[in-house]
């Protein structure tokens, strides 16, 4: 009803417009010829023409009728530069807001509906920086000043903002048509006011601030970099600390666009990824799986049998394949790469200096003139009471004990129930061990919707695992970890105990406290991944957002195009497609919003659900359990995001995030040929089921009578 009535009131003001041919007013005949009759009418009785012009000057601006110039020159005329500018300064000001309110209100909703995405960085500049864009705008009358109200109600800028920068930014323009208007005898044209070069002037005036922004920003580096001295010359051009996922693509990009590059690791090349974190768990997961389906035979038409599990050879086929990768991660490579690869630990002595105690005993100092920290993250360890005492284990530290034992350990107890706790935990008790599984949340995979979580549950317990949700582990003692659940404590025993509850960015031993870098629970950027210093920039789990090995890749590529390319272009780190996969049995694959978050940001959306037990390669090979789900907004076919469960969740995935990324919807995954019988089908038959939920009801109801009539 409010949108009704604001559009009946512009069509109102519109259709007056035409009807009463007001046009031929606003004019400088027109605008002459008023003047003259008006000005002794003013003389007698001022307050009721400054209110009769006031409230049309503010109607004509509202409705962004053409002829709010004119009526400003008329101001002139009739009151002089004083009075003039005063009313058209508030009546133009009241006149842009209503316009605004009238686009915001009609209009947002939908536009945001459309192009939300490319929307919300837009809306992200203007509540940073927004005040100065629109003033900028409106010191430019080049730009039509109803375009700017109509295009600002579209975004999320305060109402206050617009108007109070629009009161000050249009001054000076109101101040040049007014003084223009006590002269409008002498007057033909607009084009006497605002010739070439004044709106040269104006232009230059616009620019303004854009050069007085630059060399704010100059002061404040300069206020920033005060009291450190910056080498005249540099070792190099770059320097990485880290040689995880992060560290290395860094480096990587260093050398192939022949920049002088240095990267310094103090343990393993290819950080936690390749030596304990993604490559050992998959191995471990897929001699897991073998166990199981051995133990599950009968599901295929053969006879099922117990494994026999050597750990001591399962836990070598892991290291052999860390063995077979770390080639790719090596110094070697890296240094036939041109990377200058230094081994040792790294601390920042300044915007511009890094110190390396070296592992061969030396010190050694590197300038360059960008510095990249892709520290990583390390297990977190939460203050529980006797833990530290306990001899734990954590995802980094459990490949050196399990290389010592000769059997899978007989009672594991695994704290978290996110994706390194489920993974761990399924693959544990599938090789033999009797895993208890604690998570204080009410469910396991907690960021994922509630019957993924439902499902993650169950296979963890069709896997032996004992899985305790809203668990809280209070102490540890004697080899017992003692959780809380109802105001009851209840004991587990265990022969070991590995914390899996999260991560936390590296920060302490890299010189960032001392240097006054800004750090929360990660490192402070901004989006170009640049530090308070910036020239000194992050990537990866020490930066967050997310702790995936393929975002710190990402991320790597912004750093380092930024660190070394930033004096002529900058990029801003792109998060709108980012996938996520946990590698239980089946897989838990997501990419974009689930139905949790819509939620929770408030973001219409409608579900389509696809039961991978109705595909048929899934039928075929017994893997028949999960689903594909998808979020689109309601009737229209574009992925806000999807989420996969099911045997090779994580390859199905793909598709979906190729086809976020490229603005593709599910009518082109429909019509896209997949191969049968793939996994891949599920994608399809997803998207036939979104196109099934939206058929043209009424059309087919006109076709279903047509072929009644063909039919005779």
């Amino acid at each position: 009803m409010k949108k009704v009535a604001i559009l009946l009131v512009l069509a109102a003001l519109i259709a007056a417009y035409f009807i009463f041919d007001l046009g031929q007013y606003l004019t400088i005949d027109g605008i002459k010829q008023l003047s003259a009759e008006f000005r002794e009418e003013y003389d007698q009785n001022p307050l009721p023409i400054l209110a009769g012009f006031f409230l049309v000057y503010v109607a004509v601006t509202a409705a962004s009728l053409p002829g709010a110039a004119l009526m400003t020159l008329a101001a002139g005329a009739l009151f002089g530069l004083l009075v003039g500018t005063i009313l058209v300064s508030f009546a133009s000001t009241l006149g842009a807001t209503l316009a605004f309110l009238a686009s915001r209100h009609v209009l947002r909703d939908s536009i945001e509906s459309k192009f939300g995405d490319r929307l919300k960085a837009i809306n992200s500049g203007l509540e940073r920086d927004g005040a100065f864009y629109l003033f900028t705008m409106r010191m430019v009358p080049a730009i039509p000043f109803f375009v700017i109200n109509l295009v600002m109600g579209l975004t999320r800028i305060k109402t206050w903002t617009f108007v109070w920068v629009s009161q000050i930014g249009m001054l000076l323009g109101t101040i040049v048509f007014v003084n223009a208007g006590t002269q409008l005898a002498q007057l033909d044209s607009l084009s006497g006011i605002l010739s070439p070069p004044i709106i040269a002037s104006f232009a230059l005036l616009g620019i303004a601030p854009w050069f007085a922004k630059g060399i704010i920003g100059l002061i404040k580096r300069r206020r920033i970099y005060k009291g450190f001295t910056k080498p005249k010359s540099f070792d190099q051009n770059l320097v990485v600390i880290g040689a995880g996922s992060a560290g290395l693509v860094s480096a990587y990009i260093a050398a192939q666009v022949k920049a002088g590059v240095t990267l310094i690791e103090a343990k393993e090349m290819g950080g936690d990824c390749l030596n304990t974190g993604c490559v050992p768990s998959k191995a471990l997961i897929k001699s897991a799986k073998v166990a199981a389906t051995m133990r599950n035979a009968d599901k295929y038409g053969l006879s099922s049998v117990e494994p026999q599990v050597p750990f001591k050879a399962v836990i070598e086929r892991v290291m052999e394949t860390i063995r077979a990768i770390e080639p790719h991660d090596s110094v070697e490579r890296y240094e036939g790469l041109g990377v200058n690869v230094v081994q040792g630990y790294a601390k920042i002595i300044d915007p511009w200096t890094v110190e390396v105690a070296r592992r061969d005993g030396e010190t050694q100092r590197i300038t360059a003139k960008s510095i990249i920290i892709a520290a990583g993250a390390a297990p977190f360890v939460p203050p529980i009471p006797g833990l530290s005492e306990s001899s734990y284990l954590t995802s980094d530290t459990m490949w050196d004990a399990f290389a010592e034992m000769d059997q899978a350990p007989k009672r594991v107890a695994v704290l978290g129930g996110g994706p390194i706790g489920c993974e761990i935990s399924q693959s544990l008790a599938r090789l033999g061990s009797n895993v208890t599984q604690v998570e204080m949340a009410p469910r396991v995979l907690g960021r994922e919707d509630e019957e993924v979580s439902e499902l993650a549950k169950s296979v963890l317990e069709e896997s032996g695992v004992t899985v305790l949700t809203d668990h809280k582990a209070v102490r540890v003692e004697d080899g017992t970890l003692f959780a809380e659940h109802g105001g009851l404590e209840r004991e587990i025993g265990y022969d070991a105990l590995i914390v899996a509850v999260g991560r936390a960015a590296r920060l302490k031993g890299y010189g960032l406290e001392e240097l006054g870098v800004d750090t929360e629970r990660t490192v402070v950027t901004d989006e170009f991944l640049a530090t308070k210093f910036p020239n000194i920039f992050a990537a990866g789990d020490v930066a967050g957002p997310y702790q995936f090995t393929h975002t710190a890749s990402h991320q790597a590529w912004y750093a380092s195009v930024n660190a070394l390319f930033g004096a002529f272009k900058k990029f801003k780190a792109d998060y709108r497609v980012i996938p996520a996969v946990t590698f239980l049995d089946p897989e838990v694959a997501r990419v974009g919003l689930n139905e949790t978050e819509a939620k929770e940001q408030g973001i219409a959306y409608e579900v389509t659900t696809y039961g991978i037990d109705d595909l048929d390669r899934a039928i075929a090979e017994s893997e028949a359990r999960g689903f594909v789900k998808v979020l689109t907004p309601p009737g229209k076919d574009t992925i806000l995001g999807a989420t996969i469960v099911g045997a090779h969740a994580g390859e199905l995935l793909a598709e979906y995030v190729l086809a976020m990324k490229h603005k593709l919807g599910l009518n082109k995954i429909l019509g896209t040929i997949h191969s049968y019988p793939t996994m891949a089908e599920a994608n399809k038959f997803a998207a036939g089921e979104w196109k099934k939920a939206n058929k043209p009801e009424a059309a087919l109801k006109w076709l279903e009578r047509y072929f009644a009539w063909a039919r005779g």
